[in-house]
């Protein structure tokens, strides 16, 4: 295991970016813990909301859940209270897993961290759309879907989370530590990128 200089790894990505894949890469070899659907379920304890009315995936939404219809497609700035909510228990939630080395996938973890003056080292994923296309095809969520319109949508509504409760596209590359074209550099050869520079 490497010696850790930032103990903490934030992991922002455009939809089948393989960023939760490059998180359990991470984790195998820093030894560490990575969050994302466990980090739902701490979310849910924090807020109160059943599993179904949270975000299945960290930023994914259940078929069954009454966020399809308020949010799925909402305009940056109009979440409903309860999704504020929500973003006030994952803030919660953020900052105490931060007290130990960890991962965090998604949900604006490096603009919470930062503004709580916690050092994080922050990463975007993004990659070719063709190339995201046949990955998503391999993802079970996307099954018997249209893989050019789920992409967006998924795209789209994690964009419009971020915008709304940090004020920026979550492309803005002066957000991150480092952007990662995962779709040209392998998820393996990523890993070890962002291994080595919290090791240095």
């Amino acid at each position: 295991m490497s010696e850790i200089k930032i103990p903490v790894i934030t992991i922002n990505r455009q939809y089948a970016a393989y960023g939760r894949t490059i998180a359990a890469k991470v984790s195998e070899k820093l030894a560490i813990p990575y969050y994302d659907k466990d980090f739902v379920k701490k979310t849910v304890a924090e807020s109160g909301y059943d599993l179904d009315a949270i975000l299945k995936d960290g930023e994914d939404i259940t078929s069954r859940s009454r966020f399809v219809n308020a949010i799925m497609n909402i305009a940056v700035g109009s979440y409903p209270d309860y999704v504020k909510k929500i973003y006030e228990a994952e803030k919660e939630v953020i900052l105490e897993l931060a007290k130990s080395p960890c991962i965090i996938v998604g949900r604006c973890a490096n603009y919470v961290l930062q503004e709580a003056g916690i050092p994080s080292f922050d990463v975007f994923c993004y990659g070719d759309l063709e190339k995201r296309k046949i990955h998503a095809a391999e993802l079970d969520e996307a099954q018997g879907k249209d893989i050019s319109k789920y992409i967006e949508q998924r795209d789209t509504y994690r964009n419009n989370f971020y915008k709304t409760f940090v004020g920026t596209d979550i492309d803005d590359c002066t957000r991150y530590t480092i952007c990662l074209d995962t779709c040209t550099i392998s998820p393996d050869t990523c890993a070890d990128i962002i291994v080595r520079l919290v090791s240095e």
